[in-house]
């Protein structure tokens, strides 16, 4: 394995805009991911495999749960340390920040906003610390861009709800203790129940053959007459806001993880741009590597203007969804347009595990994806600035 080498840009100064406490949450959560990520990461890939020995490091440098209360277990810190930390474990790889925003802000998020005090001390502690680990259960095999159109329902059995349906796509899977499945009651509201591994009929199989995140584990939720006790259900919010509350949060993580996808493709084709020797000098030398090489600096600087502003609305509660929709469309778009310049600036080699740059093309192919398509988010934004509604 090549040592990891990573030097994060700053081309605007935009580390004078963070706190000190923001500056040495990003200096553990990087220097772990040098230490205890990279050196594995690319066979991991290869074998399309979760390494599991991780999940106490990403407890230990605050991933899971990172703005969740300390009395619960999480870390206390704010949105753009938040940020910070899913900007550097996606530097490492995509796959590992999705196993981390899942447990945060699919997981625990809507346990700690939607759920009773006792849910909260039940299962934060556990999930924060790893013991546990978490999946959110709303994507079905029909409905993907339209949850709402959701099959998955319960009815109420007096002491217990029967909850039947199947959902699809979902990290962390196969191994989570426990999922956050949404689902109709019999008058059709959506609601949010904790369902844990072990209840009879709950059934996760894994998803293989994948091309995308094949350092991630991704499977099926299937529900064939589960009993769920009555306490199970999240009380404090129901409808399709609730699910997609937790999906603000995700998103907005994802928009600065996609930032460390971009920031290792662009380091890496800066160093082989310098070292590389073509027609007697270094491939840097030319115009049209400097030409891909300005831009991407230029088009993550504007990513990284972009997420600070979005944290500091969202530290202050003034964060919308539209907004965080368009940090995630441009910060991914952005990052997966890098991706593959920067595997062009390194020819052959770019397709090789040797560098990162494949595997996060890969990656960025599901990270535009899920979580709201790219087309999906940009409707979005169309609705919040005509008032005109185009998914109807």
């Amino acid at each position: 394995m090549k040592p990891d080498l990573f030097e994060a840009p700053d081309y605007y100064n935009l580390d004078e805009l963070l706190t000190e406490e923001h500056k040495l949450v990003r200096s553990a959560a990087r220097e772990w991911v040098k230490r205890e990520v990279s050196p594995i990461i690319e066979e991991y890939a290869q074998k399309a495999e979760f390494p599991e020995q991780i999940i106490s490091g990403l407890a230990d440098i605050g991933a899971f749960g990172p703005y969740i209360p300390m009395e619960y277990g999480g870390a206390g810190l704010d949105q753009i340390s938040y940020g910070l930390i899913m900007q550097e474990i996606e530097r490492g790889d995509s796959g590992i920040r999705s196993t981390a925003s899942v447990q945060s802000s699919l997981v625990m998020y809507p346990i700690w906003k939607y759920g009773t005090e006792a849910q909260r001390q039940k299962y934060l502690p556990k999930l924060a610390s790893g013991e546990w680990m978490g999946c959110f259960g709303l994507t079905e095999p029909d409905h993907g861009s339209n949850p709402g159109g959701m099959t998955t329902n319960f009815k109420d059995k007096g002491d217990h709800y029967l909850l039947n349906g199947a959902k699809m796509w979902i990290s962390n899977a196969p191994f989570a203790q426990v999922a956050v499945v949404w689902a109709k009651d019999e008058s059709g509201r959506i609601h949010g129940l904790l369902v844990e591994r072990g209840m009879e009929g709950f059934t996760t199989p894994e998803t293989h053959n994948k091309w995308s995140l094949r350092a991630s584990s991704t499977g099926e939720l299937i529900f064939d007459n589960v009993k769920v006790p009555k306490e199970n259900l999240l009380p404090n919010k129901s409808g399709l806001g609730a699910p997609l509350g937790c999906l603000d949060s995700a998103r907005y993580g994802i928009a600065w993880g996609a930032i460390g996808a971009a920031m290792d493709c662009y380091d890496t084709a800066l160093r082989y741009s310098k070292e590389r020797m073509q027609f007697g000098k270094p491939i840097g030398q030319f115009q049209l590597q400097q030409k891909k090489l300005a831009e991407m600096i230029t088009e993550i600087t504007k990513a990284q203007l972009l997420t600070w502003r979005l944290g500091s609305l969202r530290n202050d509660g003034k964060a919308t969804s539209a907004q965080i929709s368009m940090a995630k469309r441009n910060n991914v778009d952005m990052a997966i347009n890098i991706a593959r310049e920067a595997r062009q600036m390194l020819g052959g080699m770019g397709i090789t595990g040797e560098y990162s740059i494949m595997r996060h093309s890969m990656n960025l192919e599901s990270v535009i994806t899920y979580e709201g398509t790219h087309d999906i988010h940009l409707l979005i934004t169309g609705l919040d600035i005509t008032g005109l509604n185009a998914f109807k």
